[in-house]
């Protein structure tokens, strides 16, 4: 195999890298043309500035939501799928660096999006710069299509789809190697019934998170005690409180956790059996895959499905719970958000739709799947590593026959989201060699 990337390539790749690693573009207030603030904006400017800079020919969104990069011509049309958007840097002390301003140290490159996702996406722009530096013709369209509400609502790319013409073919470089050929549908909504003028609660947290504490305050705190500890759930009696104490995970891996929110919930229903919302926590039980609800909901591709209920308030109008779903990829959306309508109507609840992101599945036997694994496994002499299914979530699903490939190797430590995010030169420089050659095999041969 020929080699494509040089420590030339590399430099230039972080060099430019440094460029938009140095732009804060994390979600503020919307402005003129920036609905994502000026943060998202600038980074998508400056990306567009880089690529231009090398030979692409580039557009952008006149209300500001995204961008794109072509180069090459062809029948079909290859898209890369990035995000310039990031999550904030929090707390700055807990940073080795400055966030904001990309750091070599030890063989290591620092700053605030380095792995998620200006680094994969340079190193995508980079490896195709470095087929073509070697004089080769693409026979596919490259588009490398900038994203820049990611890390929020995906808006910027539900604008695309309504504005441009789908990809044939494609990656989003936002994952891990090899690559996820299926995501779980997503679903978020909320389960609302009847209030309580006996017993109010709330007990909100995020909706893709096993609630792993629950604190009450409310009557009868014995008697709550006391069957928390008759279901033998961990609880500690503070002074005018009760803490029940679960195991917080993602939503996506909800049956591995334990859910302190749902655990309260049982044993309230054992004080309070006339409230309804209670009693259906007790019908639904510790089963975060909604078997006692639904029966079993699975498929061959991608497993069963996940239920995970995150909160839990209720005041004297009404009860509300939130729910997220990961849906198995072959499960028909429509019929499962109706069972679960039908379901909870027998304890005076209504199902209401909050956001919904459609699944992702490529099969393994396509060309594409086939090419990206020969590709990875030859380069890396990692046979063991198969094809992945997900309950997460990755802009690959937002496109037309398109699949999570990298830009993590399975060894790379996971940064992401975190104080002093990092990414390995030489995890950068595999990273660069798996794109290009298989944008070579896909886009040349």
């Amino acid at each position: 195999m020929e080699k494509f990337i040089t420590d030339e390539i590399q430099n230039e790749a972080i060099e430019d890298l440094s460029k938009i690693v140095g732009i804060a573009s994390y979600n503020e207030k919307a402005e003129s043309k920036a609905p994502f603030g000026k943060g998202p904006k600038k980074a998508l400017e400056q990306v567009l500035a880089i690529t231009e800079k090398l030979g692409f020919k580039t557009y952008e969104d006149p209300d500001g939501y995204y961008g794109y990069a072509d180069i090459g011509t062809g029948d079909q049309t290859f898209g890369i799928v990035g995000h310039m958007d990031e999550v904030p840097a929090g707390n700055l002390e807990a940073w080795d660096v400055e966030p904001y301003k990309l750091t070599e140290k030890d063989g290591k490159l620092y700053g605030r999006g380095t792995q998620d996702d200006k680094g994969p996406t340079m190193s995508a722009i980079y490896a195709i710069k470095a087929i073509l530096d070697k004089g080769y013709k693409l026979n596919k369209k490259i588009r490398v299509i900038f994203g820049t509400d990611e890390e929020i609502l995906w808006r910027c790319l539900a604008e695309y789809n309504k504005k441009e013409d789908p990809i044939d073919l494609g990656i989003a470089p936002d994952a891990e190697f090899p690559l996820i050929y299926a995501e779980k549908g997503l679903q978020q909504s909320y389960l609302v019934g009847p209030g309580s003028k006996e017993l109010h609660l709330d007990l909100e947290n995020a909706f893709n998170a096993v609630p792993g504490k629950a604190v009450y305050d409310g009557p009868k705190q014995t008697e709550v005690f006391e069957a928390l500890k008759k279901h033998g759930f961990e609880a500690d009696k503070k002074d005018n409180s009760i803490e029940v104490h679960g195991k917080s995970v993602h939503a996506m891996n909800a049956p591995e956790g334990v859910n302190a929110v749902v655990r309260l919930g049982i044993a309230l229903a054992e004080v309070y059996p006339q409230i309804k919302v209670l009693q259906f926590l007790k019908a639904f039980g510790e089963d975060a895959n909604g078997t006692n609800l639904l029966g079993d909901v699975s498929d061959d591709v991608s497993g069963k499905l996940t239920f995970n209920i995150s909160s839990l308030k209720i005041t004297d109008d009404e009860s509300r719970m939130q729910i997220d779903l990961r849906i198995p990829v072959k499960i028909d959306h429509d019929q499962l958000v109706q069972q679960i309508s039908d379901a909870v109507a027998k304890f005076g609840l209504k199902y209401e739709n909050f956001d919904y992101v459609a699944p992702l599945y490529v099969p393994t036997d396509s060309e594409l799947v086939k090419t990206l694994m020969s590709t990875y496994q030859d380069l890396t002499g990692d046979m063991k590593s198969q094809p992945a299914i997900s309950g997460g979530a990755t802009f690959a699903r937002t496109m037309h026959n398109c699949v999570a490939f990298g830009g993590m190797l399975p060894t790379t430590p996971d940064f992401m989201h975190q104080a002093n995010e990092n990414w390995s030169k030489a995890d950068m420089r595999k990273a660069m060699e798996i794109f290009a050659e298989a944008i070579y095999r896909l886009c040349v041969k």
